[in-house]
């Protein structure tokens, strides 16, 4: 998790004039949250809801992979395999890492949002989009969008939920025709993640799993937070202003809340569909109600979503307590991780885990990740998978890379079912054998701790 700084000291304002547009601001947020048309979603028919109930194993039964029957599954068929929604966010200067990290994350079987926020110049958002609509895969399987009216995003506030939840809606409602909604996982990366994995890895070893698993680092001891974080009272000044700026402080300060349990972790999360809708829809408000609490918590991104989790019912057994991330922090932590470079080759391969952050742009050892895990050929080329490897055998290929050279096995798409997976697979399915083992799945599951 990304620590915030020290609270600096409070702005002196007038009181009454700062609750009224905190309150003014919160009840149009909410109100834009549930009556917007992107937040109007089609209901999924088929989604089952899984109760991962407590481990048995019967003693005729045979060796399985994972330590819970409900758990182990076989292969599924080309129909069934598993789908990402990928939020990619990023600010000014941040579009050229995005666009390499789109490629790097490409399948045509998955759904993006990018989302550069309005610290962005607006020629970037258009440089961007323009880039999607002329690239021959990209353009030809229609599942990039890049969000025009950008949101102003600040990292601490609330505005970063907000706009994950806004990405989100937009992948479960996709183009109003029912496209965007065929997928398992929401994953939220920045643009200075990048992958460790193919996505042929990362769809094989889902394609093995229960589509309700939630992916969170997550725990209730909160620590110095429940004071630097739960306690003040804030204003996002990015609800209200064209500009970036930093947090409003308050003079007074709140108690804890009552109505449930504050948890925290990482920002990063792997979300199942199942969990996405219930955020989105908060059918019994729970979500919403966490959502108001969040307003005026600061990195609220690292706590809102695992608060929610852990406080429903129907989901507090489903969470993993991992972000599927390596990252690497300084010795006392720091607010943000150190950048990561060649240095961290061997720790970052052997942490097994499918995505590292954070990135500086095009530093070289991004150029090693492509040659040597993705297969990435240049700087205009998505990574390769089964998919396009198929059509280059049937004579779809043939294409040039953005340089004029070299022959691009992926210009056009071919079988999207059809999986090629590496080492990568082999690494994430040690992973999350690991994650699901009977040590580390039901012990670091929603754990009430009792120092909180």
């Amino acid at each position: 998790m990304e620590a915030a700084a020290p609270c600096p000291r409070a702005h002196h304002v007038d009181l009454r004039w700062l609750l009224s547009v905190a309150a003014g601001g919160l009840f149009a947020l909410l109100l834009l949250l549930a009556t917007s048309p992107t937040f109007r979603l089609p209901s999924s028919t088929t989604t089952s809801r899984l109760f991962l109930g407590p481990a048995s194993r019967s003693s005729s039964a045979p060796p399985t992979l994972f330590v819970e029957p409900t758990l182990s599954r076989p292969l599924p068929p080309a129909a069934s395999l598993s789908r990402f929604a990928y939020l990619i966010s990023g600010s000014a200067g941040d579009a050229g890492m995005m666009r390499r990290c789109l490629l790097a994350l490409y399948h045509p079987r998955n759904r993006y949002v990018l989302h550069l926020d309005a610290e962005a110049p607006d020629a970037d958002r258009a440089d961007l989009a323009a880039f999607v609509a002329v690239h021959p895969v990209l353009a030809a399987a229609g599942n990039v969008k890049v969000v025009e009216k950008a949101n102003l995003v600040t990292y601490r506030g609330p505005t970063m939920v907000t706009t994950t939840l806004h990405a989100a809606a937009l992948l479960l409602w996709g183009d109003g025709r029912g496209r965007g909604a065929d997928w398992d996982w929401f994953i939220n990366l920045s643009a200075s993640d990048y992958p460790l994995v193919t996505q042929d890895d990362l769809m094989h070893v889902f394609s093995k799993l229960p589509r309700d698993l939630n992916f969170i680092d997550h725990t209730s001891n909160i620590s110095w937070k429940a004071f630097a974080r739960a306690m003040p009272v804030i204003i996002d000044p990015a609800l209200y202003m064209k500009t970036k700026g930093d947090l409003f402080w308050m003079p007074e300060r709140r108690s804890l809340p009552t109505a449930f349990k504050l948890f925290t972790g990482s920002a990063w999360m792997v979300l199942s569909r199942p969990f996405v809708e219930y955020l989105i829809w908060g059918w019994d408000n729970l979500p919403r109600t966490v959502l108001m609490y969040y307003a005026n918590f600061i990195s609220s991104p690292e706590g809102y979503f695992h608060t929610v989790a852990c406080n429903a019912e129907e989901f507090r057994n489903t969470t993993v307590n991992s972000d599927l991330h390596f990252i690497s922090w300084d010795n006392p932590p720091m607010q943000h991780p150190h950048y990561l470079t060649a240095d961290d080759w061997d720790r970052m391969v052997r942490s097994d885990a499918p995505f590292a952050r954070k990135f500086l742009r095009d530093d070289p050892v991004l150029d090693r990740i492509d040659a040597d895990i993705l297969g990435r050929r240049g700087p205009g080329m998505v990574a390769p998978g089964g998919w396009c490897q198929a059509a280059a055998a049937a004579g779809g290929g043939g294409g040039q890379n953005s340089n004029g050279t070299d022959d691009d096995p992926c210009a056009a798409v071919g079988n999207a079912a059809f999986l090629r997976p590496g080492p990568g697979a082999q690494r994430l399915q040690r992973l999350v054998t690991s994650l699901l083992s009977e040590e580390n799945f039901r012990p670091r599951q929603c754990v009430v701790e009792d120092d909180n």
